[in-house]
């Protein structure tokens, strides 16, 4: 049976309610057209269908006081099911405010919209996002309750609303592990700092990369690139996390895949020597977007919002630093050995080809096989970090014996 859902998203003063209804259920309880004629049906109807909704959503605290309910966007959705055709639902964007001084965690939601006339229709209501309980990631819904017909008393009752208490400690530990998450999970994002960070240890000699610089050299050029890397992302991410700076998502992921495709040509042959801490922090400020967007979406105000870059900031530099202090000693045992050069060429081309074929990707819109496979291969990369420190190890310790019986 066709059901109603209601997912609350909980604010310090106040809640977003995302209602989502069953187009055919509707058009049975309100008599409307809706489902039949569901072609524009926000510009239609809109000012009906928000008179509705408000009549029917009617939140109070538990001493009796109602709360101002606003129903603002209104969206159709259609999606086709192979054993029921067609499936047509409303979403609407509800904001629910209790009176001053009341407990925006507890109240009794009031709510019978269909279910007033459609008595075998349900309201799932759950929870998606909840800061202060640190529940913040898409994936994760908290169920509050089921409001339905009390079908011996025939009644519908309200659904008392208790949520735990919460506390700014716990949402900001929630957005460092959702930074932490995010690095991980973003293979693009490492891949640029990794591969621009190929051959750092090396000096450049004749237009082509020469022999290993030196441990000082290396890690000074280390330093330099993640620092300056650190300050690009962190800026957009402040910026695009407070509205300030917008761009469509499209271009940002397209400039996130040249911005490997860069790197990787730069691994190659020297494009840039000298100055890859501009181009790590040029092309920082792109990846910074990226990781912006993930923090707007979740439209927090500002005092959790403040905590939440710097949250996020910082589960970012934790990761981030943590996969460089397990991948960088290796490259430079590495750096010291001929075999770097194959190491450098074969990283930068597989980089080269994973670049090339994101960039397909986001410009059409259209998976391929190649992005699918570098997903794949990804989850495989705490046993290619164990492979590169054993080969490190293994070159290193024949190298160091050439040295001491050269003539064996």
């Amino acid at each position: 049976m066709p059901t109603s859902v209601v997912l609350l998203t909980v604010h310090a003063s106040r809640i977003d309610a995302e209602v989502q209804i069953p187009l055919n259920e509707l058009q049975a309880a309100w008599g409307h057209a809706v489902n039949d004629s569901s072609a524009q049906l926000a510009e239609r109807l809109g000012p009906e269908l928000r008179a509705y909704l408000t009549q029917h959503i009617r939140p109070q605290s538990p001493n009796g006081k109602p709360w101002v309910v606003t129903v603002g966007e209104l969206a159709v959705h259609e999606t086709q099911n192979p054993i029921n055709g067609t499936y047509r639902e409303l979403t609407a964007q509800v904001q629910l405010v209790p009176p001053a001084g009341e407990n925006v965690r507890q109240f009794l939601f009031a709510y019978d919209a269909v279910l007033h006339q459609v008595v075998t229709h349900k309201i799932m209501v759950a929870v998606q996002q909840d800061w202060e309980r640190g529940q913040v990631a898409d994936t994760t819904l908290a169920q509050v309750g089921v409001i339905e017909l009390d079908i011996p008393n025939n009644a519908i009752h309200p659904l008392p609303v208790n949520l735990e208490e919460g506390n700014v400690w716990t949402g900001f530990r929630a957005m460092v592990q959702l930074g932490i998450q995010h690095i991980a999970e973003g293979t693009d994002h490492l891949l640029f700092l990794l591969v621009l960070l190929l051959p750092a240890p090396l000096l450049v000699r004749g237009g082509r990369w020469g022999r290993f610089g030196g441990v000082r050299y290396s890690l000074k050029r280390l330093l330099l690139i993640v620092t300056a890397f650190t300050i690009g992302h962190s800026l957009t991410l402040l910026l695009g996390a407070m509205g300030w700076v917008r761009l469509p998502s499209q271009p940002i992921e397209v400039l996130i895949a040249v911005s490997i495709l860069v790197s990787a040509a730069h691994a190659v042959r020297p494009l840039f020597p000298g100055r890859e801490a501009w181009i790590a922090a040029g092309f920082g400020l792109v990846h910074g977007l990226a990781f912006a967007s993930t923090l707007a979406n979740l439209h927090l105000e500002a005092g959790p919002m403040a905590l939440s870059i710097l949250g996020f900031n910082l589960g970012i530099e934790l990761m981030q630093l943590f996969i460089i202090a397990l991948t960088i000693p290796w490259l430079l045992l590495l750096s010291r050995t001929p075999a770097y050069q194959v190491v450098r060429l074969v990283g930068a081309l597989l980089a080269g080809v994973a670049a090339v074929a994101w960039v397909i990707e986001r410009l059409t819109n259209q998976s391929n096989g190649l992005t699918k496979g570098v997903e794949q291969l990804a989850a495989y990369a705490p046993y290619g970090l164990a492979l590169l420190a054993l080969l490190a190890l293994l070159l290193t310790w024949r190298q160091n014996q050439l040295r001491k019986h050269p003539t064996s």
